[in-house]
């Protein structure tokens, strides 16, 4: 099945034409308002940062692994081949890519757990709460409004592109806990994001884009850094079926190009397999608007239930072989200790961080996250450089 072509745009696309607006109103231009929110991402500080966060890897252990800023263009990529197919707007699908980790702090999830725990005193932290603070609050580049002033349904795919985080009263629901995330009631109080309505269909594009994209490049990556080997793979669903497809056509291939061929044709096989469920549920469920996707009651943008498998299975692969191998495990559990050093430190001595950064006397929890602000922003780079200025012994995290 060709996915490559354009289609007429659905009735159940958001429409730049239509948007809700922005927080503070402005002209909009030659551009679409859609595309505008692309290019103020695109143009952010947190954006260029991302080049040196981690996606598995920390920076220094190899030009070829992804960080967190090659991963986020990969989703966007993918993001725009499904929106393209499905006939939704690319621009939204692309900028909610694009914006989907920018609360990432560094050292990846390592980093997240860290912070969360010291922060459980005041509130938490959660890296999908923080990339909606960054664009309504810790960009500071326009005259007129801090954050990037993005459009109503950017901010609302970044805030529930995982689906409602509160029931119709407002009571949160699954992972989000007892309490809503800091962020998210935060700005909950300027601006009604309907929290209790899954988001509109590019952002599930995006959410299931990021799902495909780390999937497979995170199988690459682990077979690149030598923590499993492609033999370990036939006994995936999907993941074993290419690969003996690949071995039929080219028996004498090297093995570098059997591992691109295999990942290519899989990303092919999960956008195909998105592109047909999500039309099958959207003639079930009659959706005639970007409304009607919200109201659904269920994600529209999905696998099939045999693609589910296939997913989890990858996942469930992962998980074991690279997230929990010893050698990655060793160095995220050094890089928590930098990031609770880091918190530490500058919640005894906030006049240690930078002059626009300090809050003199300030109540605890407001100083806390002001310091998870600051720590969250760090390059992997940055938080190893500015360890080293306050401590005796700095991992080499290798």
């Amino acid at each position: 099945m060709a996915v490559s072509g354009a289609r007429p745009r659905m009735t159940w696309a958001c429409d730049p034409v239509w948007t809700r607006g922005r927080l503070v109103p402005e002209q909009e231009g030659t551009r679409s308002a859609f595309r505008r929110d692309c290019d103020r991402i695109i143009h952010s500080t947190a954006f260029r940062r991302l080049k040196h966060k981690t996606q598995v890897f920390v920076f220094h252990e190899g030009d070829h692994y992804r960080t967190r800023l090659t991963h986020t263009l990969e989703v966007a990529q993918i993001a725009r081949s499904i929106a393209r197919a499905l006939g939704l707007d690319e621009d939204l699908a692309e900028a909610l890519a694009l914006a989907h980790d920018l609360g990432h702090p560094p050292f990846a999830h390592a980093g997240e757990r860290a912070l969360d725990a010291c922060m459980a005193d005041y509130g938490g932290f959660d890296h999908n709460a923080q990339s909606l603070r960054v664009v309504t609050r810790l960009e500071r580049r326009y005259a007129g409004f801090d954050g990037l002033n993005l459009t109503w349904e950017t901010l609302e795919g970044i805030a529930k592109h995982n689906g409602p985080l509160t029931d119709r009263s407002g009571k949160p629901l699954g992972a989000t806990g007892a309490v809503l995330p800091h962020a998210i009631v935060a700005h909950s109080a300027v601006q009604d994001l309907e929290l209790w309505t899954h988001a509109g269909p590019e952002a599930q594009v995006a959410a299931i884009s990021d799902d495909i994209a780390y999937d497979v490049h995170d199988l690459d990556d682990g077979l690149r850094a030598g923590l499993f080997h492609l033999d370990e793979l036939e006994a995936l669903p999907l993941v074993g079926a290419v690969l003996a497809e690949v071995r039929a056509s080219w028996p004498s291939l090297e093995t570098g190009r059997v591992i691109h061929e295999v990942m290519r044709r899989l990303i092919t096989r999960f956008v195909e397999d998105v592109v047909r469920e999500t039309e099958t549920r959207a003639r079930a469920a009659k959706v005639r608007s970007s409304f009607d996707v919200r109201m659904a009651g269920a994600p529209l943008v999905a696998f099939s239930a045999g693609m589910r498998t296939a997913e989890a299975a990858v996942k469930g692969f992962l998980f074991p072989h690279m997230y929990r191998h010893a050698r990655v495990n060793r160095i995220m559990d050094e890089a928590q200790g930098v990031v609770r050093d880091l918190f530490a430190l500058f919640m005894a001595r906030p006049q240690e961080m930078p002059a626009d950064w300090q809050l003199e006397g300030a109540p605890p929890d407001r100083m806390a996250r002001r310091v998870a602000d600051y720590i969250a922003g760090m390059t992997d780079r940055y938080a190893l450089d500015q360890h080293a200025r306050f401590f005796d012994t700095t991992p080499e995290l290798r």
